[in-house]
């Protein structure tokens, strides 16, 4: 076969193939816009819901609150209308037990703080602040002795030109 008589297989084919790809692009375009068109029926339908929830709450928003109730603690500087309660009495175990619980706690609890207290950062801190203060103290006491001889230093000008 020569150049024309493939010309006319090779153009229908091509039609062909031409007509495919617009029928699968076509389908494409649809499918697509269906999705678009369902996603839209969804954020809609959402959109409703959510309008309805926020007008729900808007109504719950605008009824007037409980007014607050007022709770009493103590009865200070009231007038009494029944005698003080009597405190019971504890027994010597108990009493014993919660001197002891008390002390031990104490006692826990100092100890910790001794060992934090005596812990090799705490006494390098400490010391660098010590440091810090002491240098800065001698700054000053420099600056102010420097001062001073310059007022002295300054008056004794005065008395001599005087």
């Amino acid at each position: 076969m020569t150049g024309p008589e493939l010309l006319v297989p090779v153009v229908t084919a091509a039609a062909v193939v031409l007509t495919v790809l617009c029928l699968a692009l076509v389908l494409l375009v649809r499918r697509e816009r269906a999705r678009t068109a369902a996603a839209l029926a969804e954020a809609r339908a959402e959109a409703a819901e959510l309008r309805s929830r926020l007008d729900a709450l808007a109504v719950r928003v605008d009824r007037p609150a409980r007014e607050p109730e007022e709770y009493v603690i103590t009865r200070v500087g009231e007038a009494a209308d029944e005698p003080p309660p009597v405190p019971e009495r504890i027994d010597g175990r108990l009493f014993a037990d919660i001197v002891l619980r008390e002390s031990l706690v104490k006692a826990a609890s100092l100890g910790h703080g001794v060992r934090r207290a005596l812990a090799p950062e705490t006494r390098h801190r400490i010391r660098f602040e010590m440091r810090r203060e002491v240098k800065r103290s001698r700054k000053q006491r420099r600056a102010e002795l420097k001062e001073l001889r310059r007022t002295l230093h300054a008056r004794q000008r005065e008395q001599e030109v005087a």
